[in-house]
């Protein structure tokens, strides 16, 4: 059993400076409190404790090629003794762009950002200026950020006041947002093709944009069902709709081009982070001409002092060269695959009822009765006491875990951090 006692004592001393004692909320909610953390290398991530971690985590997911690479590491290294911000154009900023052109199908232009959220903030704007409509349409469940517009149906009191699925009712994720706000989008439920087409004949002449996460990643780590993106995609082609793909976790991940490339659907506009920079603050908003030429031509205003910093920039050149050496995606598929079977034997063999679901790159375990889930409704029906228990009965046991049950595989993993993986859990299962 891992002990945190320093940890304990330095987040009583942050919280004497810094609001609830972290810098975003969900480093609250580690087990069994937040954790300072001392250094991190390949797969492994250590805390002030002196605690070894197994990191599933990857830092909320940008660690793709893992902690501390060194080739990334030196691509950065180098390229800051240049300057570490020119408010200006850089040579390896324009080599970066080229090299995502060739990567992403529908990347022809670009913009860079630091994180998502302000990516899709802007998405949402050229949509809105190139089909001249002011809503968009996004799903249960679905993140794509914190602002204040998409910061709705995330959580609910209860799955009974969801209200109907043709009719959501949605809540506010957090106090302080605007009423009007709502004003800016309709919501539905994912992965159910006959009630967007719907919705969509009722309201296309408000919609300017559908927004979605191509797998649902943050909520159950759920595949589209057949048909389901392109049906999408033929729908916004029909009715002048603006389609966006949130990519922040799927980019780099299920391709070098995304889902994009992964499910052979072209998006008119793209959101790439996270896995982009390897934990270096750096997004991409990619796109189709018709749409990233309003920003181009000065139409759409986007903006940043520190967009494109050296650092960033070379950091996802690192990564991306890496990724592209050898067979890594195809090692990160074949070791999570590993992981998702090994999981189910072991669920199959305590005679619970663990449910795993995901790709492999990524994948989710949760406890559910269903033998499937398709959407945040069906993400409800997880027991959270046993998920909070599983995760924490790993944590102690040396294996970090995205807390809402999301696991992340890197380059820097191996087939033993997978087995004893496997081992972990089937020793915390047996306990719960």
């Amino acid at each position: 059993m891992l002990k945190y006692e320093q940890s304990a004592k330095l987040l009583e001393r942050a919280k004497q400076s810094l609001a609830g004692g972290v810098s975003s909320e969900f480093r609250k909610y580690n087990h069994p409190h937040a954790i300072f953390y001392s250094h991190a290398d390949g797969s492994k991530i250590y805390d002030v404790d002196g605690n070894e971690y197994m990191d599933f985590t990857l830092s909320q997911g940008p660690m793709i090629v893992g902690h501390n690479h060194p080739h990334v590491v030196k691509r950065v290294d180098d390229y800051s003794k240049t300057g570490q911000l020119f408010a200006g154009q850089h040579l390896l900023e324009i080599e970066l762009a080229e090299k995502l052109q060739k990567l992403i199908p529908s990347a022809e232009l670009m913009r860079f950002c630091l994180d998502g959220s302000e990516a899709v903030q802007t998405a949402f704007r050229v949509a809105r200026a190139k089909t001249g409509k002011k809503k968009f349409l996004r799903f249960e469940g679905h993140y794509h950020g914190w602002l204040d517009n998409v910061a709705w149906g995330l959580s609910t009191p209860s799955a009974e006041q969801l209200g109907s699925r043709e009719d959501p009712v949605v809540f506010p994720w957090t106090q302080g947002l605007p009423d009007d706000v709502q004003d800016d989008f309709i919501i539905l439920p994912w992965n159910d093709l006959a009630l967007l087409e719907k919705k969509i004949k009722e309201k296309h002449h408000e919609i300017a944009a559908i927004i979605t996460e191509p797998i649902m990643c943050n909520n159950g780590c759920i595949l589209p069902r057949e048909g389901y993106l392109q049906g999408m995609r033929e729908l916004c082609d029909q009715y002048n709709i603006t389609l966006i793909f949130d990519e922040v976790i799927t980019g780099f991940r299920t391709s070098l081009g995304g889902a994009q490339v992964y499910y052979n659907i072209s998006p008119d506009l793209s959101i790439f982070a996270k896995a982009m920079g390897s934990g270096y603050p750096i997004s991409a908003i990619v796109g189709k001409k018709d749409w990233m030429n309003l920003i181009a031509e000065g139409k759409v205003i986007h903006a940043g002092t520190m967009n494109s910093s050296n650092s960033t920039v070379a950091a996802a050149i690192g990564t991306i060269e890496v990724l592209e050496s050898g067979n890594v995606l195809e090692r990160i598929f074949s070791l999570g695959q590993q992981l998702m079977q090994g999981l189910r034997e072991i669920g199959r063999k305590n005679d619970s009822n663990l449910l795993v679901q995901g790709l492999g790159p990524m994948l989710h375990t949760g406890f559910t009765n269903l033998s499937a889930v398709y959407d945040f409704r069906d993400v409800l029906t997880y027991d959270k006491v046993k998920l909070n228990k599983f995760i924490s009965g790993m944590h102690d046991n040396g294996i970090r875990i995205i807390g809402r049950g999301l696991w992340y595989i890197s380059a820097a993993h191996t087939e033993k951090d997978i087995n004893t993986a496997l081992d972990m859990s089937s020793k915390v299962l047996r306990q719960l």
